[in-house]
């Protein structure tokens, strides 16, 4: 080709025109990637993506939902950054969901309000109603918000009219920063009065009878064996001492109270305390109510409880106390002793839950027969078919002294979530890499020492030693 100026002008117009027009591609590709985003996950087993389950939870979750993660920025790349990675696939279904980020160095006040333990702890809102999340994982944080969802439905009623420990109260003996505290999570609170209602509320989730001071009339328990004959579930908070007329609802449930006080001197081991009564229990993951429960459990004066093998229930001891317990029978003193003969060896069960099939569902019951209401139940979750009854030997630790001692509120939290049928979590497996491990059999594991220990070196030898003879040949 002869080079003329015509074409020397022909190559630079191509030369500029190629310059210019990929700086305007460049420009389009930046705005388009700024405008619209596309992410794509090649990992095996598509572990950095939501599961269907996530996914069909976020889709049936209306309104905007806020995560406050508590995380130090001392070291971004350490919990910042994975956190902000972690919520932002919740992000790509459900752009509403906002992340924001709280310094617990900065903020201590408000970290000691919230009750975070942990750094990098999520606080999930929703509608009013939180939940914490301290394992930063997807079953985790799903679970959190199907129970946000699930929590407006819950509606907890105290039995009164008997001197029963107030829910609104804010004396020593009442549960009204309990109540507050569970508001918070979604649980909807309410009073009955037998003789004035004439029943239990058809929309009751869970019944809870108080500590009563004075005696329930017979009409009175006959309701309350009624709710619990239709699949009704309760919460039995008993203090040592006499029944106050529910003897024939202890009947129905199959279950006796030990007589006296238990006694654990082990105690003053653990805690500085002139409580002889005081028990200290590790609950055993033995229960749903106990299962991740990692803390201790403080009760003031408890009782021992024990259950006939026959009630028709399926019953789990999920509270017991040590072997060095017992139930002392006597006057109480500064230093008890156990009375071989007249007091009760532990150890002793002070918290039973019970399950069965509910009446309602056995009898083949449809949603909105009566009764079915009264069990709480909900159509669509198949745990609701499940009657539940929690009984406890003291009624203290959940109440204002007590609650923040040990794990009382996280205690009493697992029981009311139990008996409300609120854990019935979604599981998601743990989706790993394959292959991140190297599974060798006896032939392999030979075959590789045998090469790296000795024929590979005898190889090296060998080469070494002919390049040498070679050399000195020359």
């Amino acid at each position: 080709m002869q080079v003329t100026p015509k074409s020397r002008f022909q190559v630079r117009l191509q030369y500029y025109l190629f310059i210019v027009l990929f700086i305007v591609a460049m420009g389009l590709l930046a705005w388009i990637s700024n405008r619209y985003s596309f992410e794509a996950d090649w990992t095996a087993n598509q572990r950095n993506s939501l599961s269907p389950a996530s996914i069909a939870l976020l889709e049936r979750i209306q309104g905007p939902v806020t995560i406050t993660a508590f995380a130090s920025d001392d070291n971004p790349d350490q919990l910042r950054v994975p956190i902000s990675e972690f919520i932002g696939r919740y992000q790509r279904y459900k752009p509403d969901i906002e992340l924001r980020f709280i310094n617990p160095e900065t903020s201590p006040q408000l970290v000691r309000d919230m009750g975070i333990r942990v750094d990098g702890e999520l606080v999930v809102e929703y509608q009013s109603r939180t939940e914490h999340v301290q394992r930063l994982n997807e079953q985790a944080l799903t679970n959190a918000l199907q129970r946000l969802m699930r929590s407006g439905e819950r509606k907890i009623v105290f039995v009164t009219g008997h001197g029963e420990r107030n829910p609104d109260g804010d004396a020593n003996f009442d549960l009204g920063e309990f109540t507050r505290r569970l508001t918070a999570k979604g649980f909807r609170f309410a009073s009955v009065n037998l003789v004035k209602e004439g029943g239990v509320p058809e929309d009751t989730a869970v019944l809870i009878i108080a500590g009563p001071q004075v005696n329930y009339l017979p009409g009175e328990v006959a309701l309350v064996r009624d709710y619990v004959k239709k699949g009704g579930n309760l919460l039995w908070l008993h203090d040592p001492g006499d029944l106050k007329g529910l003897k024939p609802l202890a009947e129905e449930l199959g279950i006796f109270f030990v007589p006296g006080i238990i006694i654990d001197p082990t105690i003053t081991l653990y805690i500085d305390t002139d409580e002889t009564t005081a028990v200290l229990i590790t609950p055993q993951p033995v229960h749903p109510i106990t299962r991740g429960y990692n803390n201790v459990a403080l009760f003031p004066q408890a009782t021992g409880i024990n259950f006939r093998a026959d009630n028709g229930w399926i019953v789990t001891e999920f509270l017991t106390t040590s072997e060095n317990s017992w139930s002392e029978t006597g006057p109480l003193v500064a230093t008890p002793e156990y009375d071989e003969g007249k007091d009760v060896r532990g150890p002793l069960a002070i918290g039973l839950a019970m399950s069965r099939e509910a009446p309602t569902a056995a009898a083949g019951a449809e949603p909105g027969e009566d009764g079915a209401a009264a069990a709480g139940a909900d159509p669509g979750d198949a745990g609701s078919a499940q009657q539940r009854v929690v009984v406890m030997g003291d009624g203290d630790f959940i109440a204002n002294t007590y609650l923040g001692n040990a794990g009382n509120m996280d205690l009493g939290m697992n029981i009311l979530n139990w008996l409300s049928h609120d854990d019935s979590f979604i599981a998601i497996p743990a989706r790993a890499a394959p292959d991140t491990s190297l599974t060798l059999g006896f032939a392999g594991w030979v075959i590789i020492k045998v090469f790296f220990a000795l024929i590979l070196p005898l190889a090296l030898l060998g080469s070494g030693i002919a390049i040498w003879l070679r050399r000195r040949k020359q």
